[in-house]
């Protein structure tokens, strides 16, 4: 096995219990901190920063972890139509130059109407996905700082909604020729935008079936620009020493929320144009009875949360065994987080990373031992041999 593995952080809250505040945990700087250092040091590839109204800044996030971190990389979202391509150019380079080459585009063209128009973004579906075409175009224009005739005089662009003369970047960003764009949407307009513009292309965890088609759909629109893609996974986790632990972890995990904020939540996400969001919510239609929708799928995350609402749940060699299956599928990123984030992002790590052949960065290797707490001032412990 080998695949990239990122963790996230929890901007928007984290809680030992969904939909409830019981168990709820602050959201500041040292909290986030922990959770940021923790992956660094435990060897996961990146971390996702969500985006939106009900978290903190992700680019003010971000930018606060990168002295904090070493190795880390951050997946960081634009909003075309929300910023200009101009100043998200210019904000990623300076990311990327200060984090020295450590800084992944998240595109999200966003679905939840009445959030966008609060922002001041009063467009529909389709014409979300117009502007976000034109932005893609302008921002990668602009990083190659040529015009559209290969002029040094800059980058030109006359289109339906975004119209920039001379565009460019006089401090380019490290990675050539500019930071992998990272996108997710599972409409006709959001694939056919991925296939000619984006480098990965992310599916929140739908049963592996669903994903396959996906994944054959995209390969061939890709095909059609003489293109490729990478394809990533966003997803939770549950991970236990036992089966039985898991999904008593993942029933605890929504012990506390009652039906009525259950169907509060259901009826905001059906305000929203969102495809994926559609596709989530029809995994479970709001009801607990039937929430593993595929062998350790686990769709209980989706009766409260919006976007990716499904877990995998499992002792140690099953999630890694359900991680490999979506690999086998095309998948070499996992995306995942688990409550509260930075237990959960140590648990994962100590339990599935040796699976899959993760390890920490941190420079260990000229402690040799004892590993563990000395028992009885004296005895060293052993490692378990079962």
């Amino acid at each position: 096995m080998s695949f990239n593995v990122f963790w996230f952080i929890p901007t928007h809250g984290d809680s030992r219990y969904l939909g409830t505040a019981k168990g709820a945990r602050q959201i500041n700087y040292d909290y986030l901190r922990q959770i940021a250092v923790a992956a660094d040091t435990q060897g996961y590839d990146g971390v996702l920063l969500p985006t939106g109204r009900s978290c903190e800044d992700a680019w003010v996030v971000a930018s606060s972890l990168i002295g904090a971190t070493k190795n880390l990389k951050f997946l960081v979202a634009i909003r075309p139509g929300l910023s200009s391509p101009g100043l998200s150019v210019r904000m990623a380079s300076t990311f990327d130059r200060l984090s020295n080459g450590r800084l992944l585009i998240n595109v999200v063209t966003g679905g939840d109407q009445g959030e966008l128009e609060a922002d001041g973004l009063w467009a529909d579906h389709s014409e979300r996905y117009e502007i976000t075409d034109e932005f893609l175009r302008v921002w990668r224009g602009s990083l190659a700082g040529e015009g559209a005739d290969g002029a040094s005089g800059g980058f030109d662009f006359d289109g339906k909604h975004i119209k920039v003369k001379g565009a460019k970047t006089l401090y380019p960003p490290v990675q050539k020729p500019y930071p992998p764009l990272y996108f997710g949407g599972s409409s006709e307009a959001a694939h056919e935008l991925a296939a000619e513009q984006v480098d990965v292309y992310l599916t929140w965890g739908e049963p592996p079936a669903a994903v396959a088609e996906k994944i054959r759909d995209m390969r061939a629109r890709a095909a059609k620009y003489g293109r490729t893609l990478r394809f990533g996974i966003r997803l939770h986790v549950i991970v236990r020493e036992t089966n039985d632990a898991a999904w008593k972890a993942a029933e605890e995990l929504i012990s506390h929320v009652d039906d009525a904020v259950i169907a509060r939540a259901q009826a905001a996400f059906a305000k929203m144009d969102s495809v994926g969001q559609q596709r989530m919510t029809a995994l479970h239609g709001g009801k607990r009875d039937k929430l593993e929708v595929s062998p350790n799928l686990w769709a209980g995350v989706g009766l409260v949360r919006g976007g990716a609402g499904t877990a995998l749940v499992g002792d140690p060699e099953t999630v890694a065994a359900r991680m490999q299956e979506y690999a086998d599928l095309g998948i070499d990123t996992f995306i995942l987080s688990g409550y509260p984030h930075l237990e959960e992002s140590y648990r994962f790590a100590e339990l599935v990373f040796p699976l899959i052949g993760k390890a920490p960065t941190a420079e260990i290797s000229t402690l040799t031992g004892p590993f563990g707490e000395i028992i009885a001032n004296s005895i060293e412990p052993k490692v378990s041999q079962s």
